[in-house]
């Protein structure tokens, strides 16, 4: 077992971090690369912002709170459906980064205050079993990263696309494909 207290100061530092990054990458970005899609199914920088904007608040965020809170489950999310509905494509990138921007200050915030030894309570998770907030916590800089290597890869991609016939693949392959 991991000691709560570890875990959630380190995962304060690595969440604190992640703005940072993610204004570093997308500063000054073009409007049209931040809603160029680099293949039909998949996601423009805007639609992976918009999602981090409101997973924030709506996933880990709140399933935090329930486990730290005492509940006993957590509210269902289709994060997928969300991009449609919510017509993430068409929000303005900028906005949206800022927003997250906001949130992610506000969880820091949170977290401020949250009791290290509450985070070993589970809560009962379809398709886990179960979710402690140790796993909620460590999954939710696991699901920056992860969103940090589709960005990147995204971006590398579009721009490949923009300098074709251009010999790119040069640099080495694009991952997340």
């Amino acid at each position: 077992m991991h000691d709560p207290r570890d875990l959630l100061t380190n995962a304060r530092i690595e969440l604190a971090r992640y703005p940072l990054v993610l204004e570093a990458l997308l500063n000054g970005l073009a409007d049209a690369t931040w809603r160029a899609r680099p293949a039909p199914a998949e996601w423009a920088p805007v639609e992976i912002v918009c999602h981090l904007r409101d997973e924030e608040v709506e996933d880990f965020g709140a399933r935090l709170r329930v486990v730290l809170d005492g509940g006993e489950r957590f509210t269902p999310i289709d994060p997928e459906r969300w991009a449609t509905e919510r017509r993430y494509l068409e929000d303005d990138g900028p906005r949206a980064l800022a927003a997250f921007r906001e949130r992610r200050a506000a969880s820091l915030g949170a977290l401020v205050t949250a009791v290290p030894s509450r985070l070993t309570a589970v809560v009962a998770h379809p398709r886990t079993g179960g979710l402690s907030g140790l796993d909620i916590a460590a999954a939710w800089v696991e699901h920056d990263r992860l969103h940090l290597t589709q960005l990147s890869a995204t971006l590398a991609r579009i721009w490949a696309t923009r300098w074709a016939p251009l010999h790119t693949e040069y640099a080495g392959p694009i991952p997340y494909p």
